[in-house]
């Protein structure tokens, strides 16, 4: 439903023209004259005219309506032939519009808004007319108490009864259409729903209702308790639109049955049964409006978050590709950096190492022997220092023997055995699982792991778990690293970048980093995912 022109069309005092208001009167004198044969005891729709034309019209304009409903009220009384002078005319009919008026006028002060988008606003709108309908029955119980100088109590509480239940119904009949119709235009699609509904639904339930309210009592009453039925249909179906039609449609029908059938006017039992019942299906019509409004908006929003999160995995799988491509290219240069070392300084080394033992002899008889050996030893150094770097820039052992060897074998158990602790390992799977990228992280998380608890940790042992296998078409790497030293700082050192340098890694190759609370120690949990694994069959 289009519930844009919910909002009063406020058209600036300079498009306001004299034939404008001669038009609205005119239109207003017709549906006066249209609707004053339908009045009843307990059944006044020209009043719910007048507070709706009043409610949505401009102030500059209620003279033109006020005008317009005397005119048509004084034609009605001369064709009626009624016994009222000019005198008699203007206290009985000039009274209740100007109670009308003022209090609309205050409401209009106390900036009412005219709507029945929400069931707030039908709730002002109805405590707005039961006012307004008490102030008109209060003038009306004076009016009266002046005519008759000694009027009875039964006719003086059968009048307040008739202007109380009979003015509020015609407002809630009259009103809503008033209001849909130019203050919330329905939507052509919601327009044609409800017409379709209306042939399927609500004509074959008039017909039933109708034949029921054509025959002897108690028939009719049942009739009008069970026109409610397709009331809350279209309640559920079309809002609060769809219940004032519903409710103005079926008790015009009903009401036209009585009066070709000659029985009397429903009592006020039976109005206030419409009043109470309309009532309630406005409440439910207007607060499922409010309920779908709200069932859109929350699908709206849906949309929109997924289309933001899509937006979002695009740029989280841009930062881990880019990151990815930056740790391919960091190997690439330190494999590069690893080879130019090992051809250029490490022959050079050995180079220096056999002219030391050919010029040996030499230095002996010299008397330089000593010299010899120390430039032995600082060569041993050396060398011992090179292969420490080559193997922080690219470990051989991890192309030489794999990943699990690596990890249970090599330089890292020497650097945790030389620092005295104790290295266990629990290794399963089959690394050729996994892609390059993810073995090159494994073997540096845990190369990372063990640096940092030799250089911090003073720890006596170091666990090291890994497990690989396939889940959904993909490789899975879960490592398990833990200490038992002293854990990590309150407060990280400056410059240190070790952890968040392990973070990074797991990272880019959208993988889970945890570090686990522990009473003593430090615990690593690291999940990898790698789609290495449809290319690789392993051989039985």
């Amino acid at each position: 439903m289009n519930d844009a022109m919910y909002h009063p069309r406020m058209s600036s005092r300079s498009s306001y023209t004299p034939w404008k208001g001669l038009w609205l009167g005119l239109g207003y004198f017709l549906l006066w004259l249209l609707l004053w044969p339908t009045e009843q005891p307990y059944w006044m729709l020209p009043y719910g005219l007048r507070f709706g034309a009043l409610l949505l019209a401009p102030l500059r304009l209620w003279p033109w309506l006020i005008g317009a409903e005397f005119a048509a009220t004084a034609l009605i009384t001369v064709a009626q032939h009624a016994p009222l002078g000019w005198m008699g005319f203007v206290l009985g009919e000039l009274p209740e519009p100007i109670v009308v008026m003022g209090c609309l006028w205050l409401i209009r002060r106390a900036q009412l808004h005219v709507s029945m988008r929400d069931p707030e606003d039908v709730s002002r709108l109805l405590l707005t007319a039961a006012f307004t309908v008490a102030a008109t029955t209060v003038t009306d119980a004076a009016l009266l108490t002046v005519i008759h100088a000694t009027p009875s109590s039964a006719l003086l509480m059968k009048a307040l009864g008739q202007d109380l239940l009979g003015n509020y119904v015609g407002i809630l009949l009259v009103v809503p259409l008033l209001i849909m119709l130019f203050r919330a235009h329905m939507s052509s699609r919601a327009l044609a729903n409800l017409l379709m509904d209306g042939l399927l639904v609500m004509l074959p339930s008039l017909a039933i209702l109708l034949l029921l309210a054509s025959h002897a009592p108690p028939q009719p009453q049942f009739a009008r308790i069970l026109s409610l039925a397709p009331v809350l249909f279209f309640a559920f179906r079309h809002g609060w639109r769809g219940a004032g039609l519903a409710m103005l449609v079926s008790n015009l029908g009903m009401t036209l049955v009585d009066h070709f059938s000659g029985r009397p006017a429903p009592d006020a039992t039976g109005q206030l049964f419409l009043a109470v019942a309309g009532t309630g299906a406005l409440m439910l019509g207007s607060a499922t409006d409010a309920l779908r409004r709200s069932s859109e908006r929350v699908a709206e929003q849906n949309v929109y978050l997924a289309a933001v999160n899509r937006r979002l995995d695009q740029l989280a799988r841009q930062l881990r590709d880019a990151a990815r491509g930056n740790l391919q290219a960091e190997e690439s240069q330190r494999r590069h950096m690893a080879a130019e070392l090992h051809d250029e300084l490490g022959q050079n080394l050995t180079a220096i190492h056999t002219h030391l033992k050919l010029a040996q002899s030499r230095l002996a008889h010299a008397g330089m022997e000593d010299i010899g050996t120390s430039i032995s030893t600082i060569l041993q150094h050396m060398r011992k220092a090179l292969h420490r770097l080559l193997d922080d820039l690219r470990p051989a052992v991890l192309d030489e023997f794999g990943l699990m060897r690596a990890l249970d074998e090599g330089p890292i158990r020497d650097l945790l055995t030389t620092a005295g602790m104790d290295y266990r390992t629990e290794l399963h799977g089959d690394p050729r699982l996994l892609d390059e990228d993810t073995r090159t992280a494994i073997y540096r998380l845990v190369q990372e792991s063990a640096t940092n608890a030799v250089k911090h940790a003073q720890a006596a042992r170091f666990h090291l778990r890994l497990r690989i296998g396939e889940r959904q078409g993909g490789a899975l790497a879960l490592l398990d690293i833990r200490d038992d030293g002293v854990g990590l700082p309150t407060r990280m050192p400056r410059g240190g970048r070790g952890l968040q340098g392990m973070r990074d890694r797991v990272t880019s190759l959208g993988g889970l980093f945890r570090l686990r609370p522990e009473t003593q120690g430090v615990h690593f949990r690291i999940l990898l995912r790698s789609s290495n694994a449809s290319q690789f069959t392993p051989r039985m």
